[in-house]
Parts: structure tokens; C-alpha cells; sequence
């Protein structure tokens, strides 16, 4: 079941009961809709979790800054080259995913809470998310242990199309990360 709006247009651009995207995965229905500030309580919650930190690896210097987070996100809800969703499984804020650029390029970023882990959550969000996202190309840049979510990007048709290597602040050390591609 897909409901997309007619203009398919972005989170950012939808009001925030407006339902963009439903999809089921394993009998429970996901829905992408725009992120509001309230949302961030939830995300900085997520973030906090050690290995789901060390797995994005490139995160802030203090992740258990609170009003930080917050003044950074909340800042990002107003700028409109980025399109932030909020990812509900049932109800439930379960992460978030958004389109970002960074020097005029288009590159796509998501956090799905531990507990959801495994269940196709990022991999559908991420599917739905790039029919109203029509950046591209698009890259996605993952580090190179996290192999879950190299594997969400691969099934979503990304390529991998190079490495870098950069300071990750969750590991207090420089390391490679690899950098996907679509479009």
C-alpha cells in the first residue's frame, strides 16, 4: 500500500499529519512523514546508544550534549536543502532519514533505533524515501565495518564507488569509510 501525495513532494515541504509513505515489513506498517522538533527527543535518545554510535562512527564530539543536538537539528528542520523525514513503524518513531548536501551534492543519511534492527526498517524507509527524493546522484557513505547498513544501501541500488578516510568522533580515530552512489 503506497499513499503518496500527487506533487510527490518532499518531507520537508508536508505537513506533519500528512501521511507520505506506508509500507508494510514482516505485518507492521511504516510510514515516513516530516520531522518535527518534538521528533528529536526521540532521535537524540537513539543516538545515545554505544554500538549504534560506533557503527555510524562519524557523529558529534559529544553525543550526550543534549541542547546541541537539538539546536543543530533544529536548525536543519529550516533549511530547505534538506528534506528530514521522521520513520514510524505502527506508530512508533522508530528513526529518521533525510536528504542532505554538502558543496552542492546530494547525500542521504538515516539512524533506525537498535530495537529495530534486522527487521527491513532502513531498507523500506530508504526504498520509499528515494521515490519523493529525486536528488541524484545521490551518495550515501558508510563506515567500513557497518556492514548492515552497506547491505541497505546495496538493496537499494547504490554501487560502491570509492573510499575516504576521515575522523570518526564515536571512535576517537581516524578511519576508512566507503562511499555508495546512486544515479
Amino acid at each position: 500500500m503506497v499513499n503518496v501525495s500527487e506533487e510527490r513532494v518532499n518531507c520537508f515541504k508536508l505537513s506533519p499529519h500528512k501521511i507520505q509513505i506506508k509500507r508494510m515489513v514482516n505485518d507492521h506498517q511504516i510510514t515516513l512523514r516530516k520531522t518535527v522538533v518534538a521528533d528529536l527527543e526521540v532521535f537524540f535518545i537513539f543516538q545515545l546508544d554505544e554500538e549504534a554510535n560506533h557503527l555510524a562512527a562519524f557523529t558529534s564530539k559529544d553525543p550526550t550534549d543534549k541542547p546541541a543536538y537539538i539546536q543543530k537539528y533544529t536548525k536543519h528542520l529550516g533549511d530547505p536543502t534538506i528534506n528530514n523525514c521522521t520513520i514510524i513503524v505502527d506508530d512508533v518513531i522508530v528513526g529518521s532519514i533525510a536528504k542532505f548536501e554538502i558543496g552542492g551534492d546530494a547525500e542521504i543519511t538515516y539512524w533506525i533505533d537498535k530495537k529495530f534492527w534486522g527487521k527491513g526498517v532502513a531498507t523500506k524507509a530508504l526504498q520509499h524515501f528515494l521515490t519523493l527524493e529525486h536528488a541524484r546522484p545521490i551518495v550515501g557513505r558508510v563506515a567500513f565495518d557497518n556492514i548492515g547498513s552497506q547491505r541497505v544501501l546495496e538493496k537499494c541500488g547504490f554501487v560502491k564507488v570509492g573510499s575516504d578516510k576521515g575522523f570518526a568522533n564515536a571512535r576517537q580515530a581516524e578511519i576508512e569509510e566507503f562511499i555508495y552512489k546512486l544515479g
